[in-house]
Order: C-alpha cells, then sequence, then structure tokens
C-alpha cells in the first residue's frame, strides 16, 4: 500500500509560481515511477507530467512543456513540480500517483495504482 499526500497549491496571480510537493509512504519509493495530472472542472484528468524511478527521464505534456519541471528526491520520498509561467488555464485539481510498471504510458491514467486527494491551482487572471 502507499499514501501520497500533495501539498503546495494556492492560488497566484498569471506569471507567477508555485511548487507543488508529493510526500510518499508504504514502501520503497524508489520502486515507482511518479506522475502528476491534473482535472479541471467539467473537464476530464489529464496528463502533466512523469518521471522514472530513478530520476533520469522526464515527460511533459506539450501544454507545459517549457513552464514546469517535475523532480524527485528519493532520499525524502517526495516528488515536486516545479510551476512558473502559470496561466489561468493552469487552474485545476492536481494529483500525483504512482506506477510500480515498467515505465511505458506514463501519460496514461491507467497505469498509476495509487493517487493522492489532490490540492487545488487556482491561476488568477
Amino acid at each position: 500500500q502507499v499514501q501520497l499526500v500533495e501539498s503546495g497549491g494556492g492560488l497566484v496571480q498569471a506569471g507567477g509560481s508555485l511548487r507543488l510537493s508529493c510526500a510518499a509512504s508504504g514502501r520503497t519509493f524508489s520502486t515507482y515511477n511518479m506522475g502528476w495530472f491534473r482535472q479541471a472542472p467539467g473537464k476530464e484528468r489529464e496528463f502533466v507530467a512523469a518521471i522514472s524511478r530513478s530520476g533520469g527521464s522526464t515527460y511533459y505534456a506539450d501544454s507545459v512543456k517549457g513552464r514546469f519541471t517535475i523532480s524527485r528526491d528519493n532520499a525524502k520520498n517526495t516528488v515536486y513540480l516545479q510551476m512558473n509561467s502559470l496561466k489561468p488555464e493552469d487552474t485545476a485539481v492536481y494529483y500525483c500517483a504512482a506506477d510500480f510498471g515498467s515505465g511505458y504510458k506514463l501519460g496514461d491514467a491507467k497505469v498509476y495504482s495509487y493517487w493522492g486527494q489532490g490540492t487545488q491551482v487556482t491561476v488568477s487572471s
């Protein structure tokens, strides 16, 4: 069993920055890939970013490439999402998720076994 707890969300003006954190517990953190997803009101959950077990590989949705950075600290059992140049369309609940699979298709929510409760990010124009 894995528990994931997100933090760092809030209200920010367009152009601002936020850093989300996701603290994991329950199993050895370095054994699973991690992803960030988001869901805006009335929309489906969408992939934002993912990182491999070692942190050596990262993946991004086109909509956030160049603005968001995913990273992890396996010693602290934590994955981060640094969000810069935020836009109103980034407003959503952000979720972190854990995948114990091969690391393929990390953009697909179906491969993830565990999810956090989410943290709200609101970007005002």
